[in-house]
């Protein structure tokens, strides 16, 4: 199926009653991912860009989901390659609820604020790439806290796990019938064809010590397995990934405090650090590496966490 001209690609089983959808940011195969979850009330985990709307609903269709058949949608957090499609998305599908962590449902019904503020991270890329956010209606919100569940029927239920760090408003879903846990950008960003796996540690919210609790939250609920965001169902134990994605963060982090203790440019000294990282990547993958998650936007977070928490008072 085709959407404005890009050929979609068919939604990719990855358990029973659990489908990866290609969202195609940028016209980018395998950046970033929603998910769906079938069976007698449909749930979409993510919508995308706003870029990418034609394609997720293009793709819905061809499930054979008309405009009265989505039970939900579900966020992970309301970054504009996360969510920026949700208000579209609902209005196509007027029946689906839209599930979101309480600290990001008001920039969902007003997105005035977040779209000025991502105006000055993105520059022209937000209308070329990401595109904006059309306002979801406040009665169409439903505000999820931790280990509250949405029931999907057919004994299928997701379970919302705080996962701040990334984002304070950040929340994994844990779907209890696979045991897949979909943990948005809270373990970081591993392309399939993109190296190792990479944290993401954005301004203005990063927090190390809240990241590094929410991979043991995650650990807690045991799952089967991890689908991130960018991109997909990581193969191997899932004990080992959130055990690396632990060990880099800190090590990130301990790079840039250096770093910034030695009077040296934070940015050149990650890039100079995790060269290995993408060593050997083609062009393509670097550009959307960096794109979707790039050093100088690690190093703006981490450094803001830093100034944040020398300046806290010691006890």
């Amino acid at each position: 199926m085709s959407a404005d001209g890009i050929i979609v690609p068919p939604a990719k089983p990855l358990a029973e009653g659990i489908l990866e959808i290609d969202t195609l940011l940028g016209g980018w195969h395998h950046t970033t991912a929603g998910y769906l979850l079938t069976g007698p009330r449909p749930v979409l985990v993510e919508t995308g860009s706003q870029t990418s709307v034609p394609v997720v609903l293009a793709e819905l269709e061809r499930l054979g989901l008309g405009p009265g058949d989505l039970y939900g949608i579900a966020l992970t957090h309301i970054h504009l390659d996360h969510a920026g499609g949700v208000g579209d998305v609902a209005a196509a599908y007027p029946n689906a609820t839209v599930y979101v962590h309480a600290l990001g449902a008001r920039h969902l019904a007003d997105p005035t604020r977040l779209v000025a503020s991502a105006g000055q991270v993105y520059g022209p890329l937000l209308d070329s790439l990401y595109g904006r956010l059309t306002p979801t209606a406040p009665d169409r919100l439903r505000v999820l806290a931790h280990g509250e569940t949405v029931d999907l029927g057919g004994g299928r239920a997701l379970v919302a796990v705080d996962s701040p760090g990334h984002a304070k408003h950040h929340l994994g879903f844990h779907d209890e019938l696979s045991g897949l846990l979909f943990s948005g950008d809270a373990v970081g960003v591993r392309l399939p064809d993109g190296g190792v796996l990479r944290p993401a540690t954005p301004p203005p919210d990063f927090d190390l010590d809240l990241a590094l609790a929410s991979l043991e939250r995650f650990a807690q609920r045991r799952p089967a397995g991890i689908a991130l965001a960018h991109y997909g169902l990581v193969p191997g134990a899932v004990d080992d990934l959130l055990e690396e994605a632990a060990e880099t963060l800190c090590a990130w982090a301990a790079e840039a405090e250096r770093a910034l203790r030695a009077g040296e440019d934070v940015a050149g000294a990650l890039a100079e650090r995790f060269a290995s990282d993408v060593s050997g990547l083609s062009e393509d993958s670097r550009r959307r590496i960096e794109t979707l998650n790039g050093v100088h936007s690690n190093a703006a977070g981490l450094s803001r966490w830093l100034a944040k928490r020398d300046a806290e008072p010691t006890a």
